[in-house]
């Protein structure tokens, strides 16, 4: 096993290949932990590091995003036999990383630094009325949708990533925030509604690929999380 620990950190190959590891659900890699095959977790952190990446930054912008995904993630680890199945996977790691990166912006910032920081993003995306007619390129329009919703309030943020972003359903977003569904609904709405009308029409072709999570930082939080999981392994 620490032979096996020790490849994965050094970035050599698991022995298990890409193609058996897309096989297995996430389940099966949850039992299989439990059963003592740690370094299996790997499995976990590289099929949702994108995703979970999206919904922290939704949350806290651009700052201590992977040092709140590896704590997310270790305490995940430490409360797998906790999960019961009731919900997605997915869902039960969305709401610890969440709950994390709430945590971690509560803690950056008093109430009133986040009151003025919402009203100065308002401001902001109220000042830019319109953009560019049309965008030739992915990469460009992608830089103006990841503009604007930095520029949106945290919490319209969060579940419009979430929901258009991540690909969520109303109910699987609400479950997450903990939230109504209705409220969810109405949240949303106004999301949609801060951004600009081109931006918006123009959403579906490149939005699946905002905010990329390359594979240098993949790895770097994979052995962040591995490295603290088994102390003494370099």
């Amino acid at each position: 096993m620490r032979e096996l620990i020790e490849g994965i950190l050094g970035g050599r190959l698991s022995m298990f290949s890409a193609t058996a590891a897309q096989q297995m659900t996430d389940e099966e890699v949850v039992r299989r932990v439990l059963q003592g095959e740690t370094a299996l977790y790997e499995i976990i952190m590289r099929r949702h590091n994108e995703r979970l990446y999206r919904t922290v930054r939704a949350i806290l912008g651009n700052d201590d995003v992977e040092d709140v995904m590896q704590e997310a993630y270790l305490q995940a680890y430490r409360r797998l036999d906790q999960f019961r199945g009731d919900s997605a996977f997915l869902t039960w790691l969305t709401r610890i990383v969440i709950r994390q990166a709430l945590g971690r912006r509560r803690r950056l910032q008093s109430k009133k630094e986040q009151l003025e920081t919402e009203q100065e993003m308002t401001s902001r995306a109220d000042e830019h009325t319109t953009g560019p007619e049309k965008q030739t390129f992915n990469v460009e329009l992608r830089r103006i949708l990841e503009s604007a919703i930095d520029r949106m309030p945290a919490r319209y943020r969060t579940v419009l990533i979430l929901r258009d972003v991540q690909g969520l359903s109303t109910a699987e977003t609400a479950e997450s925030l903990r939230m109504t569904v209705e409220a969810t609904k109405v949240c949303l709405h106004r999301a949609r509604r801060r951004l600009r009308s081109l931006v918006t029409k123009q959403m579906g072709g490149a939005v699946g690929e905002l905010f990329p999570f390359y594979a240098p930082r993949c790895d770097a939080v994979v052995h962040g999380v591995l490295s603290r999981m088994l102390p003494g392994v370099n």
